[in-house]
Parts: structure tokens; C-alpha cells; sequence
């Protein structure tokens, strides 16, 4: 197809796009349709920009193009060859038409898959030309003509979508890991931001301009391919205020949006709704300390459908796969994208991953996403194959996790002095520079004058409670702050047992706002691997969807944890959380004085077991179900952990807070979160029965059999 008749056809099947034209839906929806669709071809065109002209660079990028690019050849069966990857330089514009035309006009027939990322800077651009009109556009590697630097030479975004509308399947998403608006202010952040500010006295080139304007004439889609306008947009935020952001990882840099849209994609089983697969995405990206909420824009609305509409049943759940083999077959190659991105920098050597044959391989050594193994046993004929899928079977974690917190760059060399100082006396945290490693929060500055000292979430927003007296000196800041760590270092311990995906428990739990009517289920959780594959009944479907935002618990409602065990052995329950990124929390399940035969003033504690079949709601008295819900407005976050043996060491660390009868309630703050948190671990590594093989591993680290617990995590506000 020439180029010409390319552009041609473009004019003749889209129409000037608009609000009333499209739709926000659940995230997600129509990317994992796209991808998991049985077709004869697959195409993927992949751009990533770290490095610009005027712009500062960017680092994570690229990073983004090799995550999608391993997800879609070991996750969806996409061939190496029908992945166009253009980085750096070479994503110009004449080189992003040509691929459009020559690699996807041409090849893309239709029922076929099409996928297109961008990974970059985006910005806005106010038109002279065209009267009133703000432009979205993803900034390319040569930002400018090279005769007028007033000329910027961008993909505009409307352009894009329309390119994308032209080619001949309706299964077509693109997938954008960028922002248009420049915030007004910057907190001190341990992010970048994808954005570029919008530029004054520029031109937009003759070319885009004669094209723009051609596209803004059209009034109507032609009839005959009107059903080749449904793509799909799957951006980095659902405001298009927020700005996307990239995170320095385990030893890399991504994009936040792509990472924990493709980490979930990998661990996706043909069990339940796309829309309440994908929702996940989001609650992930908060687990990470950020509020970017991603958004799906779509021109049509898609009905309930389950993954396994669209994965063949023997598609199994994975965290990664095996990409190369060394040492005549005695070494494995892994990537492990599926793991989940709070657990992958503590991932240590000797965890296990299970070969789709049965056999196990032991992680020997991890760099960033990638990592080497080795059968654990290995017995006649080597059965390790390039593509294979891995799943967690052991999860190995260190001991000695500090809370990180990097100082931000905004502080003068005198105050990192005095902070390095006065950190190196506070237990179990330690420092780093903005930018140099990864971190869990930034201690800086709020900017006003003069300056007060807080600490701060990695995106840039102060933390409830932590900022100083104007004139308070660095070493008082940080000694002030230091009572708030073992609650946000204890938080970070327990999730790094998030294993939905991984788990081989098979538990499902809701979160339900009750009242004398009826439930309304707010969060769903289900562990992935142990799902039925019976295709679910519509009444069931409808409680899957779950909202794109935040779900929003009201202040004086009740509010109820459902938890039902679907597998053969009894599970102990244990519900820990962090209230408003500052406070832990826990809840108690108290005996009464009939059932102890205590003192008053000493109350003890007893386990929550949920049977084999059976559902049991947390919290639930005689004198009435569920949890008052009181203001004023905040938000929470809990993990649901449930245990083939008892909780006991952390229920006797839980029993150190001795509250008189009056005080006691269902949800209590931690007196001592941190040693709660570590004897969670040691009680999840108690029940794991393989530690006995691994005898040298286990006193320095925690060993977790994924057949013996299940951790879910929720995250809401109460507003």
C-alpha cells in the first residue's frame, strides 16, 4: 500500500473525533481481548524514547519496549518477527509512518491482532494555524526540523489514533505510557514524570496541519468500515492532569503503568472478567505509592466477557518464562516479568519456579528482571526448552529489609550531611539519593519558604502528619520522623506476601459494605491458579466488574470482610493494614472472659479459622455484623493473609497491646508493628516444609511455600 493511498483511505473511514464518541471502561478490557485472541497474526509495533534533542532524558523507556516485547512472545504467542521495536533514534516520524504503513497496513488483515506502545515524553501544543485548538502529542526522538527549530515535528495523538483506526482489524489497542499536562508544582519525588511542558512560539509542520485539517472536515464514517473504528487507548492515567510517571526498580527503570499492566498480564488465568482482571492494575500502581489511576478510552462499549473467551484453557498463569539456555543445558536464562513489583528486589537465590514438566528450578543469581537457575533435581534427559512458562513455587526473602529513603535533590549539600547523619541512627532504615537507587519514600523539603521538612510518597505527596515547625533543623526532622518508620518498614514487610497469582490456596474474599438489606461488594480478591475454568454465570459477572477509581468506602457505613475457602484443609486468618500511608493497623480478634477465663486487663487472643467450604465474615459479633465505618476521611490499605498452620508467634507479638476491656475493638492501631510483621514472615516460613532442604538458607532468610498461604491485598478511602 503506498503511502498516498494509505493517507487516502484514512480520509474516507474516520470522522473528527469526539467526547460523545467514546467511553471510559474498566482498564484493561479491550488490551487483554486484543492480546489473548486466537488469530492467524499478531503485529506489534513497540517505541521507546529515553534519550531526546532538548528534553532531559528519560530512563525508563526502553525498559517499557522489552516488557511488552517478552509478554507478548512468551505470554501470547507473538513471533520475534512480527515485533517491530523502535528506540531511540530510530522512532522518527518517517520511520513511525513507514512502519505503520509497511509493517501493519500492509500485513494486518482483518480478525488480526494489532498492538501499539509508546513510551516517551508527551505535551500539549496551542495552535495559531487552527484557532482554539489544544493538541495532544507524543514527543519523537527528533523533536524539530532541522531548518527551523521553531517547527516541531510530533506524532499528534488524534493522528495516531486515526492511523490506527485505518488498518484493516478492529483488534487493534494502543497502549500509551505518557502525559500531556506539566504539573504547576513539583514535590520533592523519586519518580520522573513523562511530560514535557507546553511550548510557546512554535509552528506546527505544513504536512501535519493539511492532515489535521483534512481529518476535522470528515463528518461521518464511511458506512462500509465503520466497524474497523473500534480501538482501544489505553493511556497512564484515567485524569488527564496526572502525569505518568517512571520508577527506578531492582537494578532498572519503567514505566510504572507498563510494568504493573504487564506483570499482571503474565499471571492472568481464563477465570473471571476482563474488566475485574485488569482492575487489579490499578490497585497495584497504589501498592507502589502512587495515586495515577490508568484510564481505557474505547469507541464502544464491550459486555461482561471472562478471559476464557478469549485464552484457550490450557493457557496457564505465569511469572515468567526461560529465554535462553547455557552450559549444554545446565543453566536456564529467566525473565521473570510476572513476578510482582514490591516482591521482585527482595526476589533472593534459591526460590523456586516450576517447569511446565513438574521440575523445579532454583534460582541461582537476579540482575533487575532477568535471572539464572537451575533444575533442582535433575534425573535422566534435560527437559528445559527456550519459551517454557515458569510458575512460583518458593519464595525466598531476606532477613535484614530496611525501609529505604532517598533524599531529595532539592535539599543543600549541608542538610543531606546532616540527614545521612542523623538517618544512620535510626534502626532499620537506610538512605540513598534520589535517583541512585530504589526507595520507599523521599525525605525533603515543602516547598514554601521557609522550608519545613517532611517525608514524602515516591510521586511527591507529603505524608499525613510529617511535616515540621518552620525553622526545625534536619537532625530534629528526621529524630521526629523516626517513630513513624517501623509502621510504613512493617507495611513493606507484609507486602511481599502478595501472591494472588502464585498462590496455591484457593480462597476468594470480598470486602462488602452490609447494611439490614442487602451487601454491596466493593473489592473482589481471588487467588488465580486455583480457579475453576466453568464459564461463570451472568449474575456473577455482573459482581465482577469493578470500578476504574479508587473504590470509596462512605464514612458511617458498615463495612465487612467475606472469606471463603474453597480447598480441603482449614486456613488461619490474619488481616493487617496501613491506615492514611502512616498508621498499622490490625484487627484483634479478642475472647471474651467466658472463653479465657482472664483478667480484665489482660485479655487474650484467639485464631480466625475459615473451614474447608466454609465463609466466615471478619469482622462478626452476636450484637451486630461488620465494621463502623467513622470519619473523617482517610485511606487504607489491608492484607488479607491466610496460613495452612496458625498465626501464632504473631498472635503472641499482637498480645504485647494489652487494652482494657472498654478500648477493645475489632480494628486497633499496632504498639509494635514491625516485630507483628516479622513474625508474620516467621510464621508463614514456619509452615513451609521445604526449608528442611534448605538448610543453609534458612537462617538468614524467609522461605514461603506458595502451597501453604494466600495473601490479597485491598486498598480503598473511606470518603
Amino acid at each position: 500500500m503506498k503511502r498516498r493511498t494509505f493517507f487516502k483511505r484514512i480520509g474516507l473511514i474516520l470522522a473528527a473525533l469526539g467526547v460523545s464518541e467514546t467511553e471510559w471502561l474498566t482498564l484493561g478490557d479491550r488490551y487483554y481481548q486484543v492480546l489473548a485472541q486466537p488469530t492467524p497474526h499478531k503485529l506489534a509495533l513497540l517505541i521507546g524514547i529515553n534519550k531526546y534533542q532538548k528534553s532531559p532524558s528519560l530512563s525508563g523507556c526502553l525498559t517499557d519496549v522489552e516488557l511488552q516485547k517478552e509478554l507478548l512472545m512468551h505470554r501470547f504467542g507473538f513471533q520475534a518477527a512480527d515485533i517491530l521495536t523502535l528506540t531511540e533514534e530510530q522512532a522518527d516520524k518517517k520511520s513511525i509512518e513507514t512502519a505503520f504503513v509497511e509493517h501493519l497496513g500492509k500485513q494486518a488483515k482483518s480478525g488480526d491482532v494489532v498492538v501499539f506502545h509508546f513510551s516517551g515524553y508527551g505535551t500539549r501544543i496551542k495552535s495559531a494555524e487552527l484557532a482554539d485548538t489544544v493538541l495532544n502529542a507524543l514527543v519523537l526522538a527528533k523533536e524539530y526540523y532541522i531548518q527551523d527549530e521553531k517547527i516541531v515535528n510530533y506524532l499528534w495523538e488524534e493522528n495516531l489514533l486515526l492511523l490506527l483506526r485505518s488498518l484493516s482489524t478492529d483488534r487493534v489497542t494502543a497502549v500509551l505510557d505518557t502525559s500531556y499536562y506539566s504539573p504547576t508544582s513539583v514535590q520533592p519525588t523519586g519518580w520522573g514524570i513523562r511530560v514535557r511542558p507546553e511550548l510557546v512560539a512554535t509552528q506546527l509542520a505544513a504536512a501535519e496541519l493539511d492532515f489535521l485539517q483534512q481529518l476535522k472536515n470528515q463528518t461521518a464514517l464511511n458506512t462500509q468500515n465503520a466497524e474497523l473504528s473500534n480501538i482501544a487507548v489505553l493511556s497512564a492515567s484515567s485524569d488527564p492532569k496526572q502525569s505518568a510517571r517512571e520508577l527506578l526498580f531492582s537494578g532498572f527503570s519503567a514505566g510504572l503503568f507498563t510494568y504493573a499492566l504487564t506483570q499482571y498480564l503474565w499471571e492472568i488465568t481464563p477465570a473471571k472478567t476482563i474488566q475485574f482482571s485488569l482492575s487489579h492494575v490499578g490497585s497495584s500502581i497504589h501498592q507502589l505509592g502512587s495515586k495515577q489511576q490508568p484510564g481505557l478510552l474505547s469507541s464502544k462499549n464491550n459486555k461482561a466477557l471472562t478471559i476464557g473467551n478469549f485464552l484457550p484453557d490450557d493457557l496457564m498463569g505465569a511469572e515468567g518464562a526461560v529465554i535462553g539456555i547455557e552450559e549444554d543445558g545446565k543453566t536456564a536464562n529467566l525473565w521473570l516479568g510476572g513476578i510482582p513489583p514490591q516482591v521482585l528486589e527482595y526476589y533472593s537465590a534459591n526460590s523456586r519456579l516450576t517447569l511446565p514438566t513438574g521440575e523445579q528450578l532454583v534460582l541461582r543469581s537476579r540482575s533487575g528482571l532477568t535471572a539464572k537457575a537451575s533444575i533442582a533435581k535433575l534425573e535422566g534427559t534435560n527437559s528445559l526448552k527456550v519459551g517454557q512458562l515458569l510458575q512460583e513455587a518458593v519464595r525466598v526473602l531476606p532477613r535484614n529489609i530496611n525501609l529505604t529513603v532517598a533524599l531529595s535533590t532539592g535539599l543543600e549539600r549541608i542538610e543531606r550531611v546532616d540527614a545521612t547523619s542523623a538517618f544512620a541512627g535510626v534502626d532499620h532504615v537506610s538512605t540513598v539519593m534520589v535517583g541512585e537507587q530504589s526507595a520507599d519514600y523521599v525525605f525533603g523539603k515543602l516547598l514554601q519558604t521557609p522550608s519545613r521538612y517532611g517525608l514524602f510518597s515516591l510521586d511527591g505527596e507529603v505524608i499525613g502528619n510529617t511535616a515540621g515547625e518552620v525553622g526545625e533543623a534536619v537532625r530534629v526532622a528526621v529524630l521526629r520522623l523516626a517513630a513513624k518508620f517501623p509502621a510504613l518498614l512493617a507495611a513493606k514487610l507484609w507486602r511481599l506476601t502478595e501472591n494472588e497469582g502464585s498462590s496455591r490456596l484457593a480462597v476468594k474474599a470480598t470486602l462488602e459494605i452490609i447494611n439490614t438489606i442487602s451487601s454491596r461488594v466493593i473489592i473482589k480478591r481471588e487467588t488465580l491458579r486455583t480457579l475453576s475454568l466453568e464459564k461463570p454465570s451472568s449474575k456473577s459477572l455482573a459482581t465482577q466488574t469493578s470500578a476504574l477509581t479508587t473504590p470509596i468506602v462512605p464514612i458511617g457505613s458498615r463495612m465487612q470482610y467475606r472469606v471463603q475457602n474453597q480447598g480441603d484443609r482449614p486456613l488461619y486468618l490474619m488481616l493487617l493494614g496501613l491506615k492514611n500511608n502512616r498508621t498499622a493497623i490490625g484487627f484483634y480478634p479478642w475472647q471474651t472472659l467466658e472463653e479465657s477465663n482472664i483478667s480484665e486487663t489482660q485479655p487474650m487472643l484467639k485464631p480466625v479459622v475459615v473451614a474447608p467450604g466454609e465463609t466466615v465474615a471478619v469482622p462478626q459479633t452476636e450484637a451486630a455484623s461488620g465494621l463502623m465505618v467513622s470519619g473523617p476521611a482517610y485511606e487504607c490499605e489491608y492484607q488479607l493473609i491466610l496460613s495452612t498452620a496458625p498465626f501464632s508467634k504473631t498472635l503472641e507479638a499482637l498480645e504485647t497491646a494489652k487494652y482494657p476491656i472498654a478500648d477493645r475493638q475489632f480494628i486497633n492501631t499496632l504498639v509494635n508493628p514491625l516485630e507483628v510483621a516479622q513474625a508474620l514472615l516467621q510464621d508463614l516460613h514456619n509452615t513451609s516444609t521445604i526449608k528442611a532442604e534448605m538448610n543453609s538458607t534458612t537462617s538468614e532468610s524467609y522461605v514461603l511455600d506458595v502451597n501453604n498461604w494466600a495473601s490479597l491485598n485491598f486498598s480503598f478511602q473511606v470518603a
